[in-house]
């Protein structure tokens, strides 16, 4: 009998080495992620200052970025867990802003590659998406975010302790985390004219970040969030079959779906997206109603 404890102590103690050395390398690695550095080249991006100009990038950021960095763009929290601390960043220049302290360049690289001014990657921005936006637009949304009242709010760096550090690593949280490493900094995608077709819907679906959660195909995919609902496929294979571009429209203005469905603010962004035009919601259609009938990818 003491022989069988013996052997059964000596197992567990090597499991626990085991787990033990498996958590080191984790928590090495997540370390390594969050304090990699990125020295990019500099984008040459032209930042107007006519009123017009201004005007477009305030109808982008409405649409993109107050879901995250609320209506006044102050920020405030993101997640709070026993693994991590992350807040949205206050954008005003404000106490606490990043517009009291950001260059132009600074707004490039935070936007488009997903780097903070020290050379880091931002915590849970899609700038795998914002990666898509034409320099006009690009250099639109920085001239309006140049011209934000400032309010006085000073919000948390990221922080994540040793067990957040490993689950990162782990891939629980999904590529959306440290996202400048998703990203190829050099290959710039070409921007379709602006057209009620599916080509520029294709590209307002790029930088609105509806592949993170519907899949890269549309055809539906699991949030990395463990309470959130599997996102519907978007494709003719799913519900928007029966849907008319109006029906599309009325959805995001309002939040109900033609069937009476109630979409989830939290879950599917429609308070921010709704401020896209007719005609920008009716490409985004037009680019749904063109794309091959998948059948749903999710349990």
């Amino acid at each position: 009998m003491k022989k069988i404890l013996k052997l059964v102590g000596i197992a567990m103690g090597s499991l626990l080495v085991l787990i033990l050395i498996i958590f080191s390398v984790l928590f090495a690695k997540g370390s390594a992620q969050i304090s990699q550095t990125f020295n990019l080249p500099v984008d040459n991006i032209v930042i107007p200052s006519d009123e017009e100009s201004i005007a477009a990038g305030e109808h982008w950021v409405k649409a993109e970025c107050i879901g995250c960095h609320g209506d006044d763009l102050s920020g405030g929290v993101f997640l709070e867990a026993p693994f991590a601390i992350i807040d949205s960043k206050n954008l005003t220049p404000g106490l606490g802003g990043s517009g009291s302290e950001f260059t132009d360049q600074d707004w490039v690289r935070a936007i488009r590659h997903g780097i903070n001014p020290e050379g880091l990657s931002l915590i849970v921005m899609p700038a795998q998406s914002f990666w898509y936006f034409s320099d006009k637009d690009l250099g639109n949304i920085i001239a309006y975010l140049k011209t934000l009242p400032p309010v006085d709010k000073v919000t948390r760096e990221p922080s994540f302790n040793p067990l957040g550090k490993a689950m990162l690593a782990a891939g629980v949280f999904g590529n959306s985390i440290t996202v400048a490493e998703t990203i190829d900094h050099e290959t710039r995608p070409g921007t379709p004219p602006v057209a009620v077709t599916s080509e520029y819907g294709l590209y307002l679906v790029n930088v609105s970040s509806c592949k993170n959660c519907h899949g890269p195909d549309l055809s539906g995919g699991k949030s990395a969030e463990p309470t959130a609902k599997n996102a519907p496929n978007l494709t003719p294979g799913g519900e928007l079959i029966a849907w008319e571009a109006a029906d599309f429209i009325n959805t995001l203005r309002t939040g109900i779906t033609p069937f009476g469905q109630k979409l989830d603010p939290r879950q599917m962004p429609w308070e921010h997206y709704k401020n896209f035009s007719d005609n920008e919601l009716t490409a985004i259609f037009r680019f749904l109603e063109s794309l091959p009938k998948l059948e749903t990818t999710i349990p």
